[in-house]
Formats: C-alpha cells, sequence, structure tokens
C-alpha cells in the first residue's frame, strides 16, 4: 500500500513542534525505538514498516516500499520500521526523590542523551524550563534511544517550581564546591544549565548549593565539559552517595 500525499506531509510537518502541538504526535524510527515505545504505555497512531518485518502483523501497520520509507526518514540510514505515537498528557511534578531541571538546553543530541542518562540512573523526571528543546523532537527522540518512554519530562517555569520545591536544590556551575566532597541528600533537585551560559542567575539564585566537577588536568586550560557529560558524572555521584 502506498503513502498518501496527506500521510506523508503530516509525517514530514511533525519535525516542527508547532505541529506537533497541533496533531499531538511525534515520530519514533528505527527498531530499537520502536520495540521501547511499543512495549510502553505510549498509544501507537499509526507504523509504517517495510515488507518482511515482524511489524506487519501490528494492527496499525502499513506496508511500504524502502524506497517510500526513505523519503519520509530522518536518518541518514533508514531502518525498517517508522512509527506516529500519541504524546501523552503531562505528569505532575514530584517531590520527592532525585530529579534533574534543565535551564535551557538547546540541543537535542543533549537532551536525548540527558534522558538515556536519567534512565539508566533511576531519575523519574525531567523539570525543563519552557526555551529547552522539545523532548519529542526526531532528534531528541532518536538520541534517547527508548529512554523517553520511562523518564517523564516536564516545561514548567522554572523559578517558580524551585521555589516552591521542599528539596535541596544543587546548581551545577564551574566555580562551586567540590562535587565530591559534599554531603548529598537522598532527594534533591541538580541543575544543569545552558550548553553556552550555564545557569540563569534567576535560578542561581533560587539555588541552595553551587556544585562543580574538579579538574584534574595539570595545566587546568580544560574550558568546560558537554552539558550531558556532566550530567554522567554528577549522576552518577549523586547516586554512589546515597
Amino acid at each position: 500500500m502506498h503513502l498518501s500525499q496527506q500521510q506523508r506531509k503530516l509525517i514530514r510537518s511533525l519535525a516542527q513542534n508547532k505541529y506537533r502541538e497541533n496533531h499531538q504526535l511525534f515520530v519514533a524510527e528505527g527498531s530499537k525505538v520502536v520495540d521501547e515505545f511499543l512495549r510502553s504505555p505510549l498509544k501507537l497512531h499509526q507504523l509504517f514498516c517495510v515488507a518482511g518485518s515482524a511489524y506487519e502483523q501490528v494492527a496499525e501497520a502499513q506496508t511500504i516500499s524502502s524506497s517510500e520509507l526513505q523519503k519520509i526518514s530522518r536518518l541518514k540510514t533508514p531502518n525498517k520500521v517508522l512509527a506516529l505515537f500519541e504524546i501523552p498528557p503531562a505528569k505532575a511534578l514530584e517531590q520527592s526523590g532525585l530529579i534533574l531541571v534543565l535551564d535551557e538546553i538547546n540541543d537535542p543530541g543533549n537532551l536525548g542523551t540527558i534522558i538515556r542518562l536519567s534512565d539508566w540512573f533511576g531519575v523519574k523526571q525531567l523539570v525543563c524550563s519552557p526555551r529547552t528543546v522539545d523532548c519529542f523532537n526526531p532528534k531528541v527522540v532518536q538520541a534517547s534511544m527508548g529512554s523517553l518512554a520511562r523518564v517523564s519530562v516536564v516545561y514548567a517555569d522554572l523559578a517558580t517550581y524551585l521555589h516552591n520545591t521542599p528539596l535541596p536544590i544543587h546548581a551545577a556551575v564551574m566555580d562551586g564546591s567540590n562535587i565530591y566532597q559534599e554531603d548529598i541528600p537522598a532527594s534533591a533537585i541538580l541543575v544543569l544549565g545552558n550548553e553556552a551560559h550555564g545557569i540563569s542567575e534567576e535560578i542561581l539564585a533560587v539555588s541552595d548549593r553551587k556544585v562543580s566537577i574538579p579538574r584534574y588536568g595539570k595545566l587546568q586550560q580544560t574550558e568546560s565539559l558537554n552539558v550531558a557529560t556532566a550530567a554522567a558524572v554528577l549522576l552518577s555521584e549523586f547516586r554512589r552517595r546515597v
């Protein structure tokens, strides 16, 4: 069965945030990501697969040619499947456990990797500023490798959220106290900032502690760590200590 012009237009439009919001749908590609979502509570809207794949057994599946898949795919090497899933309702903000707060993370690859790291370290919720990249951006979905199905991502006014939270707030900065020497509680908020500018002054003002990953290089000339790399180090230390 061939793709209709309307279907192609819909799939291509979902690369943009405004159309994802209008249709309440997002795109997932590749067996790894699609399989993770199919096993999750996420609701499948429609699935497109090549002939001979196991996905033909899915009720919402439509078999298309490899060339048609190539035309709608955003991957350099398209896999066997592309699926549209419904965007789930936003969950309530958590007030316990380890919560990651992201202040204007712009790079989709960074956000996707941070979602995957959160899944690995058992962080159930990310709270993001409205100017953080959309978690259903196709590049974010791809980089999260299915972890988006298990990590709640909520967008909120960070200043208001942090002002009202009972949890201690740890802001990751370049000139904070050594994270390896900090007392770390089991329930806490860890704030990570924009790739270029770090955490905004407004958010730093409501933070309880400023923490840093110490540099051990002899010349001490490395400017900074990639935000996703920093997230991995900090989350590992938070989990190791509690």
